[in-house]
């Protein structure tokens, strides 16, 4: 098969093996795993990947993506808070779905009412991090109003770190939950069986044996498809971190300086370049741009090769002191960290190939 460049290579049995290893991890204590499928736009033969993992629940925070997977029969999450002009789809696509917004709540309980359904929530908490949740001090208050909605039905706590603030999280903040849960249960007279830990960020305490007990659930993403947890950019044990792999092709491969000439001002993204002096380099350009990247999230599999920089449409790449005799028509490949795998996956112009039964290399 010919390709099509830019591209992203799929292991679809890495992915699936790194799923089972983090499902293992998190079983061993007591932890539930939703698979996030955001981050590949919940393209199909993925998520199938991950539900060979043995992972049951899948989590999206599109309701698009939740729509392309209405044929499975797993357990589905909406990830991100409810939009009210969207309730009845959330009550329709969704099995679950992560509130903070009261007047939001009443509005799923009005559709699912109308869709004749019960719609399970989990209540966010904000435990330092400032992006969504309620405040641990309103908490009791918002369940009691949540308690008198008929079609809705409160099934656990949750919380988010380091997406926005950067908060790690630990046995205090995630502490915090399992306080609330238990003060719930005396004021409510109600058990939330869910307490969910956050995401990738919090595997490295189930991996130091250090995430509080009673957190029994957490939504995984990066973990699977990079193999690592978030907190600290640590391997997960046993996982790989070249399922994703991006290439792209050489168009133009010259000697040219490291400096440009005449007076600088803006580039195109309206900031004002600096450029340190290496002299002559050989340069390579690949059809690939910040269209497509996170220029600054590329790792080129090639340790010889390090980029210059990019434009809308072209990466240009430092290829002095590769050992490989390169010219146009070659293809480089790059690993990716999260943002630049995002950003590809959505990309309309980066093809997506999927590999089934590639044998798996011996772990490095």
């Amino acid at each position: 098969m010919r390709k099509e460049y830019p591209c992203i290579d799929v292991n679809l049995s890495k992915v699936t093996h790194n799923a089972k290893q983090i499902l293992s991890l998190c079983n061993k204590k007591g932890i539930d795993v939703i698979g996030v499928t955001k981050v590949f736009c919940a393209e199909s033969p993925i998520v199938q990947a991950i539900l060979d993992g043995g992972i049951t629940d899948i989590g999206d925070s599109r309701i698009q993506n939740l729509k392309k997977m209405s044929n499975l029969s797993c357990r589905k999450t909406l990830l991100r808070i409810s939009m009210e002009s969207e309730a009845k789809e959330v009550v329709r696509y969704s099995d679950i779905s992560l509130n903070s917004e009261l007047d939001t709540i009443k509005t799923l309980a009005k559709a699912a009412k109308r869709l004749d359904k019960k719609h399970n929530i989990i209540l966010m908490i904000d435990v330092g991090d400032l992006r969504e949740g309620v405040l641990e001090e309103d908490a009791v208050a918002v369940v009691e109003e949540i308690l008198k909605l008929d079609s809705i039905s409160l099934i656990g706590l949750g919380t988010n770190v380091t997406c926005y603030g950067g908060v790690l999280p630990d046995k205090d903040n995630l502490g915090k939950l399992i306080r609330l849960k238990n003060e719930i249960k005396a004021l409510c007279n109600i058990e939330l069986p869910i307490i969910s830990g956050g995401n990738s960020s919090s595997l490295y305490m189930v991996m130091d044996n250090t995430i509080p007990e009673g957190v029994n659930q957490l939504r995984v993403g990066e973990g699977i498809v990079l193999g690592r947890e978030t907190s600290f950019g640590k391997l997960i044990p046993g996982c790989y971190d070249d399922a994703f792999i991006l290439s792209g092709e050489i168009v133009e491969i010259k000697n040219k300086p490291t400096v440009p000439k005449g007076k600088i001002g803006m580039d195109a993204f309206g900031q004002k370049p600096s450029f340190e002096d290496k002299g002559i380099r050989k340069r390579a350009i690949v059809a690939i741009g910040r269209q497509d990247i996170k220029v600054d999230g590329l790792i080129p599999l090639d340790n010889n090769i390090s980029i210059f920089g990019a434009s809308s449409d072209h990466l240009i790449l430092d290829v002095t002191d590769s050992t490989r005799h390169l010219k146009v028509g070659d293809i480089i490949d790059f690993k990716m960290d999260y943002g630049c795998l995002l950003a590809a996956m959505t990309s309309y112009y980066v093809k997506k190939y999927y590999e089934e039964e590639l044998a798996l290399a011996s772990m490095s």
